[in-house]
C-alpha cells in the first residue's frame, strides 16, 4: 500500500440528512477517493466532518469502518457527547474535532471557547488534537486557546492565509506553541491555479513549522460545481515546485505523526 496521506478529504451519503438551511451534496463515497489518491501515492485518508452533517458523524463513521485501521478520521461533536459515543469514535479511527470558524454548525462564535473548554479534558484524555477551519483574523484567538488548553492544534487550509497578505504574528505564535498546519485549500484563498500567488505563504510556513506540515487535497472541493472538479495530482502541485521534492514528500508522510 502506498505510504502517503491525504490529511483533509470529506466523504459524502446523498442519502443521508443535512442540516437545516445547508446544500444537499452528491454521492462522494470512500472509493472514489481512495482510487483518486492511489495514483498520486496516497495510501492513507483522513475524512474530515463535513458542515453539511453538524455533528452527526455516522456517514464519517461508516465510510472509516470500511477500511479499518487504514485511514484516520476529524469529527465535529457537542459537549454533551457521551463517553461512549467518544470512545467509539476513537475506536473508528477518529483522532481530532473540527471547530469552524468560517461556516460554523451547531455552535455560535461566542460559545467557541466555552466548548473547547468543556471538551479539552476528554479530548486530552483520548490523545486527540483541535482542527481549526478559520480565517487569519481569528488566529490571535486560537493562539490564546492553544496556550491556555495546552492541546495540539492543527490550522486547516494554510491558516487563512489569503494571497497578498501578511502572516500575523498570532501565525508565527502558534509556530512557536507547537501547532500543525496543512497545506490545503488553495482555491479557498483567493488564488487561482497554479496557485502560485501563495508559494510566498507556503516557503514562508515550512520556514517556521518545520516537521508540523502536512497536505490535504480537500477532495471533493466542495466549492466546485462536480463537473469542474480540479484533478486531484493539481492541489498537490504548489508543495513540490515550493519545498522540493524530498521535502514534498516528507511532508505526504507526516500524517503517521499527527494521526498516529
Amino acid at each position: 500500500m502506498a505510504s502517503g496521506w491525504d490529511c483533509h478529504v470529506h466523504v459524502f451519503d446523498a442519502a443521508a440528512p443535512v442540516q437545516a438551511g445547508h446544500y444537499q451534496p452528491v454521492d462522494r463515497p470512500l472509493p472514489q477517493i481512495e482510487a483518486a489518491a492511489a495514483a498520486q501515492g496516497v495510501g492513507h485518508l483522513v475524512l474530515v466532518q463535513p458542515s453539511v452533517y453538524g455533528t452527526d458523524n455516522r456517514v464519517l463513521a461508516q465510510a472509516l469502518g470500511r477500511a479499518p485501521g487504514r485511514h484516520r478520521g476529524v469529527a465535529v461533536v457537542d459537549p454533551a457527547i457521551t463517553d461512549a459515543d467518544l470512545a467509539a469514535l476513537h475506536a473508528a479511527g477518529v483522532r481530532g474535532v473540527r471547530f469552524n470558524l468560517v461556516s460554523p454548525v451547531g455552535c455560535a462564535r461566542a460559545d467557541v471557547p466555552l466548548q473547547l473548554r468543556a471538551l479539552a479534558p476528554r479530548l486530552r484524555a483520548l490523545g486527540w488534537h483541535v482542527q481549526w477551519y478559520a480565517e487569519a483574523s481569528d488566529l490571535a484567538d486560537i493562539a490564546g486557546w492553544q496556550q491556555e488548553t495546552g492541546l495540539t492544534f492543527v490550522l486547516d487550509h494554510l491558516a487563512g492565509l489569503r494571497a497578498g497578505v501578511t502572516a500575523p504574528a498570532a501565525l508565527q505564535a502558534l509556530a512557536q506553541q507547537g501547532a500543525w498546519i496543512k497545506l490545503s485549500g488553495w482555491y479557498r484563498l483567493d488564488a487561482a491555479f497554479p496557485y502560485d500567488a501563495l508559494d510566498v505563504h507556503v516557503a514562508w510556513v515550512a520556514e517556521r513549522f518545520g516537521e508540523r506540515m502536512v497536505w490535504g487535497s480537500d477532495w471533493p472541493h466542495t466549492s466546485f460545481a462536480p463537473q469542474n472538479m480540479p484533478a486531484y495530482a493539481s492541489v498537490w502541485q504548489p508543495l513540490p515546485r515550493v519545498l522540493g521534492a524530498e521535502r514534498a514528500a516528507a511532508v505526504l508522510r507526516a500524517g503517521t505523526v499527527l494521526y498516529a
